[in-house]
């Protein structure tokens, strides 16, 4: 199976953002000998949880210290920039890195001072256009503007040279509708939505027509919160570390630390503790746990629901030695 992941630079408690940052790196390291095929890293602001705030940023620092494992982002939130900005930055990555730079494409609200503060304009309002300006990035990358438009012979860069591989993330119908439209990547977030991943991976599936800016043939990714331990009671230990996060969220709000396990032990309620961590009656679960065979079983049955072809591993593991072993575990149970 091919699996992936994505990085989110959690912060441990008691440690600094850069502290973080430094761990994503290590972690990067490992993941590529674990045989993992892509780390894409978050964009984040605002926010304590994690330090991955600019993924261009982690993308350059990862593809400078590793040399096989391709290297991207998880999502670059297009809503807040211009789509020319976007596509020279991951072109010159690709020209840096070439063959290794994946441009993961999204939008999502960073709340209300985020959002002001992102705008250059602050007395307009903000237009809805997210699926314009995914493909006008694209357009950029593949020099494909119509003769007549005023972008037009323009390229980003001189002579041959290879472009970024682009995926479009989401978590609706949509943006499968969209990602399938435009002929590229799409990956949907399973630890989001996780009712509605089959049905949305199904139907970019469907809907997949090949065009000039993506592959010939539909790459449907399904992104999953997975933490694997020594056994399904370790597994489920580390487990409460995401879990406590998100309750966390709907007590102190957004500026809230990943617990450590043994901090989540403490403030989860029973009810909390119990949400199941495997499919249960046919109900995909928001955090996938437990040993590696426990959490392999479940990973296939969603990946053959969905017809996935490709897994990407989201984990909020605080501690990177856990983080990293959590990881070592899946490779080997999934990978080989």
């Amino acid at each position: 199976m091919r699996v992936s992941v994505v990085d989110l630079g959690v912060v441990t408690p008691g440690e600094s953002e850069a502290d973080a940052l430094a761990a994503s790196l290590e972690f990067a390291l490992a993941v590529e000998q674990f045989g993992y095929r892509r780390i894409w890293f978050a964009e984040h602001h605002l926010s304590r949880m994690g330090a991955a705030h600019h993924p261009e940023l982690l993308i350059a620092a990862a593809a400078a210290r590793t040399s096989r494992i391709r290297v991207g982002s998880g999502a670059v939130l297009m809503n807040h920039y211009s789509p020319f900005k976007v596509a020279e930055m991951f072109q010159q990555l690709e020209s840096m890195f070439p063959g290794r730079i994946d441009l993961g494409m999204g939008r999502a609200t960073g709340g209300p001072v985020v959002d002001i503060a992102m705008q250059r304009d602050r007395t307009a309002r903000q237009a809805v256009d997210h699926s314009q300006q995914v493909l006008e990035a694209l357009a950029w990358l593949g020099g494909r503007f119509p003769a007549d438009h005023p972008f037009a012979g323009n390229p980003l860069v001189a002579g041959e040279h290879t472009t970024p591989q682009p995926w479009l993330l989401g978590s609706s119908p949509s943006s499968a509708e969209l990602a399938a439209a435009l002929g590229i990547g799409y990956t949907f977030a399973g630890f989001i939505a996780p009712a509605a991943a089959t049905s949305a991976l199904r139907r970019y599936r469907e809907a997949f027509r090949p065009t000039e800016f993506g592959p010939q043939e539909p790459r449907a990714m399904l992104a999953v919160n997975v933490t694997v331990g020594e056994d399904d009671r370790d597994g489920a230990r580390l487990a409460g570390s995401p879990k406590g996060y998100y309750a966390r969220l709907r007590t102190q709000g957004g500026h809230s630390l990943v617990p450590l396990p043994e901090e989540a032990e403490r403030e989860l309620t029973e009810q909390e503790r119990a949400e199941p961590t495997t499919i249960a009656d046919g109900r995909w679960p928001r955090f996938v746990a437990g040993s590696p065979a426990t959490v392999r079983a479940t990973i296939e049955q969603m990946a053959d629901e969905s017809g996935a072809d490709e897994v990407m591993v989201q984990s909020m593991i605080p501690r990177l030695s856990d983080r990293i072993e959590s990881h070592r575990r899946l490779a080997e149970a999934l990978i080989g």
